[in-house]
């Protein structure tokens, strides 16, 4: 371990230094600060800057925290903290649809022919697609390069990182089981009118349960490296306020930038005239999206791909738990009433989708591994709906997403029943089996797969 006398590392100062400039922009409206007039562009790329930097030290502060708490919950608080942006966007999507119901009693479309309801479904439906058919597949490209990289220099091994694939913990089983709860929960909301109080109640449980069930894990020694280990070796004291300092700045930057980088970027696409629409649901999420892609594949560079797989798979919980669940609430809020958001039919065909996605992406994790096949069909059926959605006719398109749901759906069904042994170890271990079990089993999973 390295000696507590050692000296801070460039990067992390680097990274802080980057972000000033974004904060700065993103901050003179609450401190009354004079602010220069940016062309579009060029606001989105130092808002975009400022993320980036952001994502680096929360990546450098998770891996840090892990000597105090356990991994499990480390990883889900980086991807609550990395997911920040997707709930600033969100959040003012769904307060301006509720203001616009208390005003006309209903959502109506807004001067530019934009429904605020339907942008707000638009952009977490964009979000969790993005975050699976594009983050998961690139997590095992990565690990997959790293993994080449390290046996050209003669590297350590990687328990997780392999070529081609990707290997997933048995610890990380409560993950993948209450993204299972939630989508199988998810999978009626096409058929419905309106996201409730109810469905709230219900996605926000999910969330408390599964943070629950990591807060219940040991704390394991974590392999640190770089400006990670730096942090890590501080004494005790100053190591919590310093990873502490690190999350909340972090937090911070993503909470002043995020909206701004998202809106910049809307406007740079529509001063190239692009719809609206299209880029609520695709641009924004991806910008939002950013930070815990950057952290994503900052982990599998480094060959920690269970963590960067991990840290994607919180992700997606918490957007499809608790980020779902809070939706209703900011509406029944901005509109002073106890009403539901609006669906209206083409935001049914999007949940419709994204819910069918994640049946497929758990039916993938059942076996605790993504290979490389799997992570191609995720990414190429994602890309075929992208691009259709940008090319053809909005009711060809949903022709388009009924097909690919089925295709989802269809592949999930025949996967889950070839992997019913998987399926149920996996409830069995993301709700009862002891930790300390798994970790065992971790272990001797780990022997086995250096002595092939």
């Amino acid at each position: 371990m390295p000696d507590h006398s050692e000296r801070l590392t460039p990067p992390l100062p680097l990274a802080a230094l980057v972000t000033l400039p974004g904060l700065y922009l993103g901050g003179t409206d609450y401190l009354g600060l004079p602010s220069p007039e940016l062309a579009a562009p060029l606001a989105a790329l130092l808002y975009g800057i400022a993320i980036v930097g952001a994502a680096f030290i929360l990546s450098w502060a998770a891996e840090a925290a892990q000597v105090d708490i356990n991994g499990g919950l480390a990883l889900a608080l980086l991807a609550f903290l990395a997911v920040l942006p997707e709930y600033a966007v969100d959040f003012v999507f769904t307060m301006n649809a509720g203001r616009i119901n208390a005003e006309h009693g209903h959502c109506m479309p807004v001067a530019d022919g934009s429904n605020p309801c339907s942008l707000a479904l638009a952009n977490m439906t964009g979000a969790n697609r993005i975050l699976v058919g594009v983050g998961w597949p690139l997590v095992v490209l990565v690990a997959t390069l790293a993994v080449v990289r390290a046996r050209r220099n003669g590297g350590a091994h990687s328990a997780s990182a392999h070529k081609g694939w990707v290997r997933l913990p048995r610890r990380m089983s409560a993950e993948i089981f209450f993204l299972g709860a939630a989508t199988l929960y998810s999978l009626h909301f096409p058929f419905r009118d309106s996201l409730t109080l109810v469905d709230a109640a219900v996605l926000v449980s999910l969330f408390v349960a599964y943070a629950w069930r990591l807060a219940k894990a040991p704390v394991e020694e974590p392999e640190l490296t770089g400006t990670s280990a730096w942090i890590g070796t501080r004494p005790k004291t100053t190591r919590r306020w310093l990873y502490g300092a690190m999350f909340g700045f972090a937090a911070i930057i993503i909470l002043a930038t995020a909206e701004h980088f998202a809106h910049n970027l809307v406007q740079t696409g529509t001063d190239l005239g692009i719809d609206q629409f299209l880029l609520v649901q695709w641009v924004a999420p991806l910008a939002s999206e950013s930070p815990e892609l950057i952290v994503a594949c900052l982990f599998a560079w480094k060959l920690h791909a269970s963590s960067a797989l991990g840290t994607l798979i919180s992700s997606k919980v918490n957007q499809w738990t608790l980020l779902v669940g809070t939706i209703p609430i900011v509406f029944a809020i901005s509109s002073g009433s106890f009403d539901g958001l609006p669906i209206d039919l083409h935001q049914r065909f999007e949940l419709m989708i994204t819910a069918a996605q994640s049946l497929f992406a758990v039916a993938i994790l059942v076996s605790l591994t993504m290979t490389a096949r799997w992570a191609a069909a995720l990414l190429t059926l994602f890309l075929i709906q992208f691009i259709t959605s940008i090319l053809l006719p909005e009711e060809t398109d949903r022709i388009i997403i009924s097909v690919l749901s089925a295709i989802y759906v269809l592949l999930a069904i025949v996967l889950l029943a070839r992997r019913f042994a998987d399926t149920k170890r996996v409830v069995r271990d993301g709700l009862a089996t002891p930790f300390d079990v798994l970790q065992r089993a971790d272990e001797q999973e780990a022997v086995r797969l250096r002595q092939e």
